[in-house]
């Protein structure tokens, strides 16, 4: 065959085809070709998605939620305050979050008036303090996020100290990417106690500061006792502070409002212990980002009687006690839970007073707790 004859038989083999089933061939194969779904082209498409929705909110105001109240989600931006609702579209998103915004969220929202607004976009949160819903254990209830440490409010004879409830609050604040504060208030009670504690009771309680105090700070963990009737502590607490975004979480009654009023000037509503009970009342109903003069933000929280720590598994209880994971090497067993099993370090260094019994009380109470809480799911 001739040059060409061999082209035309290759053009009118060309045009001899019909263009719509060459279409129809097309997109059959590239209905076939997996490699579109290939991870990295993936992720490249969901850049581009990312992309195109951060521009989409590009003109939206950027505002950070100061409270949640009845009235709606308060929002500053630019030193004016909206009370804001949510979008449509962002209480459509299927999680396991209890609520989708928290005080100290970024947020993007759209103006609806001169004080009124609707939120679209909630930013990317660097931190979150969250404790499991109390009824369902299956959402995660978010207590405060974008902060940078938690001040963890404890008290001494009115309250009783609870070391058990400080390691929750510790666990959540590591969990959650914040450095963990330890503030025991009301230590001048050790001087002039309530009326019905006993001595006997007083000096129990005196003990196990002492032990606690000891033990947390051995473990790098900073320890402030504080008497707002003496100032003692006062100006370590206004310190530490200082620039940083915290949040105060404890029981009710141990004083978080009061020592919130002395350290930045403002009238958050306080309350008294109830004597019959020892347990403290709630003053604080909802959760507020208060302005520091000397920089920084404080938020105060409600008062809780009990801490469920989020998404906590049984198998990573012990990662959070250092000095059960120093030892846990020396067990006999490699999944030792250091609770039954034989020839366990841990329990012989407890035994042996080498590790806190406070804190080996915890880890065991905790550990039961997580167990049951996971049967209860």
């Amino acid at each position: 065959m001739s040059r060409d004859e061999k082209f035309w038989h290759i053009e009118e083999h060309f045009h001899s085809k019909d263009p719509k089933a060459s279409r129809k061939d097309r997109k059959l194969a590239s209905s076939k070709d997996r490699s579109k779904f290939k991870k990295s082209d993936q992720d490249q498409l969901k850049k581009r998605s990312d992309r195109k929705t951060a521009q989409d909110f590009d003109h939206l105001k950027l505002g950070r939620v100061l409270a949640i109240t009845p009235e709606g989600i308060l929002v500053s931006s630019n030193g004016i305050e909206y009370f804001c609702s949510l979008k449509g579209s962002l209480k459509q998103e299927k999680n396991r979050l209890k609520n989708l915004v928290a005080v100290g969220d970024f947020v993007r929202f759209e103006e609806k008036g001169t004080t009124q607004g609707c939120i679209a976009k909630v930013e990317p949160r660097r931190s979150i303090l969250s404790r499991a819903d109390n009824l369902s254990r299956n959402k995660e209830q978010l207590i405060a996020v974008n902060i940078d440490q938690v001040l963890i409010t404890a008290s001494v004879v009115s309250p009783p100290l609870k070391p058990f409830l400080v390691d929750r609050y510790i666990i959540a604040s590591q969990k959650g990417n914040m450095e963990p504060i330890i503030l025991i208030n009301k230590i001048d009670l050790f001087q002039n106690p309530p009326p019905g504690i006993d001595r006997e009771e007083l000096e129990e309680e005196r003990i196990l500061f002492e032990e606690f105090v000891k033990t947390y700070r051995a473990l790098g963990v900073t320890v402030i006792p504080i008497s707002i009737q003496t100032g003692e502590g006062i100006e370590d607490l206004k310190k530490a502070m200082q620039g940083k975004t915290s949040v105060f979480s404890g029981q009710s009654g141990v004083g978080k409002s009061s020592l919130i009023n002395l350290v930045t000037g403002s009238m958050l509503a306080t309350g008294n212990v109830v004597q019959r009970t020892g347990k403290g009342s709630h003053t604080t109903t909802t959760t507020h980002l208060v302005p520091m003069e000397e920089g920084g933000f404080c938020i105060d929280t409600p008062g809780i009687k009990s801490f469920g720590i989020w998404d906590l598994q049984k198998e990573d209880v012990a990662a959070y006690f250092s000095e059960i994971v120093s030892l846990s090497s020396h067990c006999k067993y490699p999944d030792c839970a250091h609770i039954n099993e034989p020839h366990c370090a841990v329990k012989q260094a407890a035994a042996e007073n080498k590790i806190s019994p406070l804190r080996f009380a915890s880890y065991c109470a905790l550990l039961a707790s997580v167990s049951q809480e996971h049967k209860q799911r």
